[in-house]
């Protein structure tokens, strides 16, 4: 059955760097009636056994599971023992992901530096993340590639923001414990048709975020794709209401239902406040019961 999850992209920093605790975000969680909530790496204060099974714990006792961790580990790290370091954090993640009761821990390609070639890149990421299917299978959790903009804590944006990148990197993996996260509006975010994506992707699609993007003022949609700037994106692809942006969510969820999706979604919302992210809940449910509940 899919469910769905909910992730504080409005708080994330603020959860990182202590301004707001993790549990004062999950009590306000409990009033968007969602099946569970999806982790940062960054929001946890220690990796203790004790404190993971609380954390695990507290949401359980609320009705909520943590099913799916967010982490963005940098595999195109040119020094052997810089990666090697990012391939051993991301082991750690996948069993912090296991202890908090979790099946999906998310797996990135890395930044896109200038010095590092498309060929030596691609060698990079599908090694480093061969190296972490062990541990994944032994923990019983999956590692799930998102098709993804940037980590807010990256100089670079990422190396397979590009799909024609991002299938070369998923299509030399072939293991029970990888599939694809999608996010639609990562592709629009990419200038590409996220439906384009998701034909190519869809039976491989563990788990999906979602969040909708909206182009604000005067901008044609040429413009926001032809944008060349510091961020990657044109300022004006706003993040908004799910459902009502440029994504195609009864499509979406369609071409999901008819591959046998039945993983989790996780709502990626709420830069304008949480009555914004109850409503994308709100939405996904109806698409759920739409698409999903057959």
């Amino acid at each position: 059955m899919v469910k769905i999850s909910a992730f504080p992209k409005c708080w994330l920093e603020d959860i990182c760097e202590g301004r707001m605790s993790l549990w004062d975000w999950m009590e306000t969680a409990t009033q968007l009636h969602c099946d569970g909530l999806e982790m940062y790496s960054g929001f946890l204060e220690s990796h203790d056994p004790a404190y993971l099974d609380r954390v695990r714990d507290w949401a359980h006792a609320r009705g909520m599971e943590l099913p799916m961790m967010c982490c963005s580990p940098d595999f195109t790290v040119p020094d052997d023992a810089l990666r090697a370091r990012e391939v051993e954090k991301q082991k750690e993640m996948i069993r912090v992901t296991a202890r908090l009761g979790g099946k999906f821990c998310r797996v990135l390609s890395g930044q896109r530096r200038p010095e590092v070639s498309r060929e030596a890149g691609v060698r990079m990421v599908v090694e480093s993340i061969q190296a972490c299917l062990g541990e994944a299978e032994a923990q019983g959790v999956s590692l799930v590639m998102e098709n993804h903009y940037k980590d807010g804590y990256w100089k670079f944006p990422e190396f397979a923001q590009k799909s024609d990148v991002f299938l070369e990197i998923i299509g030399q993996i072939d293991s029970p414990y990888f599939g694809v996260q999608f996010d639609p509006s990562n592709a629009l975010v990419a200038g590409e048709d996220p439906l384009e994506l998701l034909k190519k992707v869809k039976h491989r699609v563990k788990t999906m975020h979602a969040s909708d993007r909206y182009i604000a003022g005067d901008v044609s949609w040429e413009e926001v794709v032809g944008y060349q700037g510091e961020l990657g994106y044109h300022p004006a692809l706003q993040h908004g209401e799910v459902g009502k942006g440029l994504n195609d969510y009864p499509e979406i969820c369609r071409q999901l239902a008819d591959a046998g999706f039945d993983g989790w979604i996780s709502i990626e919302d709420g830069m304008n406040g949480l009555d914004e992210m109850d409503r994308s809940i709100q939405f996904l449910k109806k698409m759920r019961e739409q698409y999903f509940a057959k």
